[in-house]
């Protein structure tokens, strides 16, 4: 059972409180390739990932502007924990907005108790990321769910696993439990960065799906919404505070390392030239953090409309594509001259401060970047409004 959250500022306490313990381990964990067990354990127990549960529900219902705060506080002590609740959030959104009045109380009662719940939504050999080859057919015995779904994040922590599938001639997302016959979770994600994330593969072979636990997708979808604006906020969030962590690990770096004969100064701290570079990037991270803080009040703004606003919701969606470049930039940025903090011995394998670097550029592959310059020039050259998406 999960501690209650009472507020925001209630829930930005507990994460604040939860990083230390979260960044001690992160360097060895991601070393080693050794999966967070005990501090997902430790994340379900904090309160914090039923901070988004509908009040007439239990939960605190808080909104994108916490939310996005306390996952860059997270991201910022330990991005692959911080990345592994990211499909949690997401689709607790989406059972919020598109689930049926019973599905929504099972779920969110589950979550309010300490369920974790994880993606299985994407497929290596379509044509895009919007296609499915996994299906779900009607049978005599109910529902059955077959196929094969890759970078599950989180899966293998998940008690329940939000899978996205074709149904009769739409989308559908199917809440099954992990534990459900015919799942295999398989721990082989290999990437160079976000190591312990257990963004696996997911087998799916005539799974049984609970009659009550579809959620239509397709209508999710159907018209304009901050469905897709949310998503990628707690991505920007993710890459704000790797941006964050990289920046304080540089002041560490920093502090160890030797001055350059030529400052003539006894500390590296005091090297004017390494003061600038540091003032340069901190203006970088800042205004990430800025634009992160912005996109999030304007979601906030239009979800608090009494009816779907078109120009709010898009206002939301280039803010936040906006939030997202400059996190993504500035998180690639800080990882990488982190190592001029520390000079020589920073690139020591044993300091494993390249961990930076890798969790952003890994992180940053998402969704392209282009795209979303793509839609804020439209709109600056032409006030063309953004397509409505579940990646805008």
């Amino acid at each position: 059972m999960s501690q209650p959250i009472q507020d925001g500022e209630h829930a930005l306490d507990v994460a604040a409180a939860l990083a230390p313990a979260l960044a001690a381990g992160a360097s060895g964990r991601d070393r080693d390739r050794r999966l967070p067990d005990d501090e997902v354990a430790a994340l379900s127990a904090s309160g914090l990932l039923a901070v988004t549960v509908p009040a007439r529900f239990g939960g605190p219902e808080l909104g994108a502007g916490p939310l996005s705060r306390i996952v860059a506080v997270l991201a910022a002590a330990d991005p692959s924990v911080a990345q592994i609740p990211h499909s949690h959030f997401v689709f607790l959104d989406a059972l919020a907005r598109a689930g049926s009045p019973a599905l929504q109380a099972e779920i969110f009662g589950r979550v309010l108790s300490g369920a974790r719940v994880a993606n299985a939504q994407t497929e290596r050999h379509t044509a895009t990321t919007l296609e499915d080859t996994t299906a779900i057919r009607r049978t005599a015995d109910g529902l059955r769910l077959t196929g094969t779904k890759y970078y599950c994040t989180g899966a293998a922590f998940a008690d329940i696993l939000a899978v996205r599938a074709a149904l009769d001639d739409g989308t559908v997302v199917a809440f099954v439990d992990a534990d459900a016959p015919g799942i295999t979770i398989a721990d082989d994600w290999n990437g160079v960065g976000q190591r312990t994330t257990a963004s696996g593969t997911v087998v799916f072979d005539d799974t049984p799906v609970p009659d009550g636990g579809l959620l239509d997708f397709t209508a999710l979808l159907a018209g304009p919404s901050t469905y897709g604006a949310r998503a990628q906020l707690l991505h920007a969030a993710i890459d704000t505070g790797i941006a964050r962590g990289a920046l304080d690990a540089a002041a560490d770096a920093a502090a160890g390392a030797r001055p350059w004969f030529e400052a003539e100064v006894d500390r590296a701290v005091d090297d004017p030239l390494l003061v600038a570079q540091a003032g340069d990037l901190e203006l970088a991270v800042r205004a990430a953090e800025s634009l992160l803080a912005t996109a999030a009040q304007r979601i906030d703004d239009a979800d608090a409309a009494p009816e779907a606003d078109p120009a709010a919701i898009a206002e939301a969606s280039l803010a936040t594509a906006a939030a997202k470049v400059a996190a993504g930039r500035a998180a690639r940025r800080a990882g990488t001259e982190l190592f001029d903090f520390g000079g020589t011995r920073a690139a020591a394998a044993t300091a494993n401060l390249s961990r930076y670097w890798r969790d952003a550029r890994t992180h940053t592959l998402h969704d392209p970047e282009r795209w979303k310059l793509h839609h804020l020039g439209r709109w600056a050259l032409t006030r063309r409004s953004p397509p409505s998406h579940s990646a805008l």
